[in-house]
């Protein structure tokens, strides 16, 4: 992909009275991102990432996931296509961030929408960072999985630098994954790679084959605004 690559992310919170209204924009605009064409998009649902089943939905927060050629065609996109003005028509809150990939690893849905690179200052980068996570589950491997995420959060909940965390997915149960924020680069490779529950759980999905499908991308935020959960955790 060309260095301009942009990725960005919208997260909108809607009222419980609109989640009708959420779930219809959901289905009818997947003709209008086609018609928009980014290089990559994803339309989600979103949870609070600690069980990865349905008891984690949460049906008045949506998020969507666009990349780009350029951050250009990323700015343009949120002004011009009835996508993103469509659902602040309807949105008590709107989080945006537009980020630019540093490094990312495997698949999701058979394309490679952040193909893997290093970026030369990433090591000592002071900036925030967002880290996107996804994995479609093996069924027979769905319950080693789900019997592993309480440590894994039990520790995140104590990690330094973290300044967001939702739980994503296409589908209620074995589509999930995760959107997080942290202060540094630094501060998201201590938990990756310091904290032991983690490093456990990225031993044992390898060794036992949980996913049939799985993707880590790292990326440097380039812009941000609005709000979610009544703040701006980049603010």
């Amino acid at each position: 992909m060309p260095p301009e690559t942009t990725c960005r992310f919208d997260l909108f919170t809607v009222s419980t009275g609109a989640v009708p209204q959420a779930v219809w924009r959901i289905a009818t605009d997947r003709w209008r991102l086609r018609l928009a064409a980014p290089v990559f998009w994803k339309l989600l649902g979103t949870g609070d990432g600690r069980t990865f089943d349905a008891r984690d939905a949460d049906l008045r927060r949506w998020a969507l996931l666009t990349v780009w050629p350029a951050a250009t065609d990323a700015a343009a996109f949120a002004q011009q296509a009835d996508v993103v003005p469509g659902w602040r028509r309807i949105a008590d809150e709107h989080w945006w961030a537009t980020l630019r990939p540093l490094r990312a690893t495997g698949r999701w849905s058979g394309a490679t929408p952040f193909p893997a690179r290093a970026d030369a200052g990433e090591a000592t980068s002071v900036g925030p960072v967002a880290v996107v996570t996804r994995a479609r589950l093996r069924v027979r491997r769905a319950g080693r999985f789900w019997r592993s995420v309480a440590a894994v959060n039990a520790d995140l909940d104590r990690a330094d630098g973290l300044l967001l965390r939702i739980g994503i997915g296409e589908a209620p149960i074995g589509l999930q994954g995760t959107f997080s924020l942290w202060s540094s680069a630094a501060d998201m490779q201590a938990f990756a790679y310091r904290g032991a529950p983690h490093r456990d759980v990225v031993r044992r999905s390898s060794d036992e084959h949980w996913y049939a499908e799985e993707l880590f991308a790292r990326f440097a935020v380039r812009d941000h605004g609005g709000t979610v959960f009544g703040d701006d955790p980049l603010a």
